[in-house]
């Protein structure tokens, strides 16, 4: 009798295997064997981590083998089980790959093909056709759009992390809980101490360091030691949290009138404001998103405050960026003075204070929330409803939106919901936030996300005029190896432009990130189909740098540059000033976060710098959906790129006392999961 051998390989992940029944049945071309028991008298089989064989005799040669369905049925209690792969021995002695990569749940059947990634097209018979379609109308039923704020991208249709599908729930749920990891952190930092006098004032700057954690050789402490000097202010807007804001003056607004008089002492090169600015050596940085949104009012014994800024900056002949003139609202007039550095030392530093206050709100709001976490989610929905486990695009893309449905939705139950853990010390908390997205739905673009196109947008891509640029300079570096690995990968499934406007399922795919995750705005740009390779390659080198490289740009220096309190203030506790010359520390002192906001404050930059326990950074790919060589083949190549990138950065960054490293792939994580 023909004899086929299973192997079947249960995951490493907490509470992986089962106690339950496994039955299998093979699928060939030619017949189906009978559904059998995996079972090893006197063997705990399906354990944690196990790789298990089993012996499938036949009557006869069942041919090629197309599916491998398997089912589980309770044993006494409920479990779920974790199936990585599965591999078929025929009685030719040829291997099979089956990917799995899923929990299987009781009572229902889980069919799988090998690993051989296929187009829509490429499938020719009803019985493979049939199962696509199956499986996509299941996970449609189960991935449905929902608009959780109005205006925002969709989310996924769930309130809490555990109604959430079980294959993109967080291995431990406890990993996640945002409570637990701010509390946890606060304690770590030894901050909990000041709790207790939640809305008192510091004393003075130096009574700040009292939660500050010094940590040897860091930037946060470079950061606390120089946060005063301009260069270090300027410097932020270039490779701080938020390097996206910054761009060339090639103007200045008429709601800004600053004049040559005014800022004539900062210019080095013997040439007036308006020739700097033809020179190309002037930048602006305008948060007019934050004008009119509503502050944080959750706290009525604690008024708090937000200001809309703009702020020019200056290009000196070290190719330093440092500011030079800072008006704190959008409109000028007698009550919107135009600070400078010429004013009093108390007035130029609460100044450059509100700055650094706004630029943290749009940071955390829509350059890190919207522009990562939130689109991700939106990618990672459509490819469940539209894509198959068998489609390339799906296997490619799959690692890279790995448990960001399961923080959004974490973050939605306990972070950013009504009286969630952002009010308790953001200015923007108590529907500010919601606000603040809204509003920049409004100019947000598809071509936004394309990081080459982004940089040139804000006049920032010559290296020769702004050297120092180490965001853009390491980003495009990364871009172009995604891209690369991107194009390999496209190549091998798409011979052509006409392959690519033939599959329905990318087309889909395309069409539904378009009209049901961006709402269908006219003004965002999403393409709603993909009518060649190009396109196509662009288009998912956007969703795979969007999760990796950007998400950490943006993410993982938050306790660098915010653990400081007063250069990254949460929430400022007065107003801004409407007149020059009154500032004293004092004031200052007392606009600045009380002891419990900067606590909370402290605690949560903490938590979401961390990297996950078992990160897998870009280029890992430890779960095999793909068998092809040719993939293979890419994948190492990679590897190998993202290396060398790696090793440039390290190289660069040799002696640096502000080492930038945000972007070096050993450092970026594949998805937004934090």
């Amino acid at each position: 009798m023909p004899c086929y051998t299973v192997t079947v390989s249960t995951g490493t992940q907490w509470f992986a295997g089962t106690d339950s029944y496994i039955y299998i049945t093979l699928v060939g071309t030619e017949g189906c064997s009978e559904k059998t028991l995996l079972d090893k008298p006197l063997y705990n089989d399906f354990e944690r981590g196990a790789v298990d064989s089993y012996d499938i005799k036949v009557a006869e040669n069942l041919g090629e083998i197309v599916f491998v369905s398997i089912e589980k049925r309770k044993y006494w209690v409920q479990d779920d089980w974790y199936c990585r792969h599965i591999t078929v021995k025929t009685p030719s002695g040829d291997y099979l790959d089956f990917p799995c990569y899923r929990w299987v749940p009781d009572e229902k059947e889980v069919v799988l093909r090998d690993g051989r990634a296929r187009l829509p097209q490429d499938d020719k018979t009803r019985l493979v056709k049939q199962h696509r379609r199956k499986e996509l109308e299941t996970r449609q039923k189960m991935y449905r759009w929902r608009e959780w704020q109005p205006g925002f991208p969709m989310s996924i249709d769930a309130n809490t992390h555990k109604e959430l599908p079980r294959d993109i729930q967080f291995d431990s749920e406890k990993g996640v809980d945002f409570t637990l990891n701010y509390t946890k952190a606060i304690e770590n930092l030894y901050i909990n101490r000041f709790m207790h006098m939640f809305q008192s004032s510091w004393n003075d700057f130096a009574d700040f360091e009292r939660i500050f954690v010094r940590i040897s050789n860091t930037i946060s402490e470079y950061v606390m030691q120089h946060w005063q000097e301009d260069f270090m202010f300027g410097y932020q807007f270039l490779n701080g949290c938020n390097p996206v804001i910054i761009q060339k003056c090639t103007q200045l607004p008429a709601k800004f009138p600053v004049t040559h008089e005014m800022v004539e002492f900062c210019l080095e090169r013997d040439l007036t404001l308006e020739e700097e600015i033809k020179a190309g050596n002037v930048y602006i940085a305008d948060y007019d998103l934050m004008e009119n949104i509503t502050p944080n009012g959750t706290d009525s014994c604690t008024l708090q405050y937000l200001a809309a800024p703009i702020c020019l900056l200056y290009k000196n002949t070290q190719n330093k960026v440092l500011p030079i003139a800072i008006q704190l609202e959008q409109s000028p007039g007698e009550d919107s003075p135009i600070f400078l550095p010429s004013d009093s030392k108390c007035d130029w530093m609460l100044a450059k204070i509100w700055v650094r206050s706004s630029d943290f709100h749009i940071h955390q709001t829509v350059t890190h929330l919207l522009r990562t976490h939130l689109i991700s989610e939106v990618f990672g929905i459509a490819l469940f409803r539209q894509l198959p486990a068998v489609h390339p695009v799906y296997k490619l893309v799959l690692p890279h939106v790995r448990f960001t449905i399961a923080i959004n939705t974490k973050a939605r139950e306990e972070l950013i919901c009504e009286c969630g853990l952002f009010d308790k010390a953001n200015g923007t908390g108590g529907g500010g936030h919601v606000e603040l997205v809204q509003k920049a739905m409004k100019t947000f673009t598809y071509q936004s996300l394309v990081f080459p196109e982004a940089i040139r947008a804000r006049g920032m891509d010559s290296q020769e005029e702004l050297p120092y640029y180490f965001y853009r300079d390491d980003g495009n570096k990364v871009w172009e190896v995604v891209k690369s690995f991107v194009g390999d990968i496209v190549k091998i499934y798409y011979k052509s432009d006409e392959v690519v406007q033939e599959d329905e399922e990318i087309q889909a795919f395309a069409k539904d990130v378009c009209s049901f995750g961006m709402q269908d705005l006219d003004y965002c740009g999403f393409p709603k189909s993909l009518q060649n390779r190009e396109q196509l390659i662009e288009y998912l080198t956007v969703i795979i740098f969007t999760a990796s490289a950007h998400h950490a740009a943006v993410n993982f220096g938050q306790y660098d540059w915010c653990s400081w309190i007063p250069n990254s203030p949460p929430t400022m506790r007065k107003p801004p000033p409407t007149k020059k010359g009154v500032a004293t520390i004092p004031d200052i002192i007392e606009s600045l976060p009380d002891r419990g906001r900067s606590c909370w404050h402290l605690g949560a930059v903490w938590a979401l710098s961390q990297f996950q326990e078992n990160e897998l950074f870009l280029g890992m790919y430890p779960d095999e959906h793909f068998i092809e060589k040719p993939v293979k083949e890419a994948m190492e190549t990679f590897r190998k790129k993202l290396a060398e990138v790696s090793r440039l950065i390290k190289a660069r960054n040799e002696g640096k006392k502000l080492p930038y490293y945000y972007l070096s792939p050993d450092r970026v994580p594949n998805s937004v999961a934090v």
